[in-house]
């Protein structure tokens, strides 16, 4: 069955049933979804701004840049 056939039964469907299918939906998707979230005990990187020196050299040159040329 596609979706051109089931959408004519699904607007046939009472308000608590089109509840029930939402509902369903929604946790089916969810389930797939699972696949993607993060498992217990794994180690993930996680990029922090500590100790960037480099990026706030940067960031301070480009400020510099900006605030140089606006007051031209």
């Amino acid at each position: 069955m596609n979706i051109t056939d089931l959408l004519p039964t699904l607007q046939k469907l009472s308000r608590t049933d089109k509840l029930k299918v939402m509902q369903f939906l929604v946790q089916e998707m969810a389930k797939e979804e699972e696949t993607l979230s993060l498992k217990p005990g794994a180690t993930y990187y996680v990029w922090s701004p500590y100790n960037s020196h480099n990026a706030a050299q940067k960031l301070a040159t480009l400020l510099e840049e900006n605030k140089q040329t606006s007051n031209a």
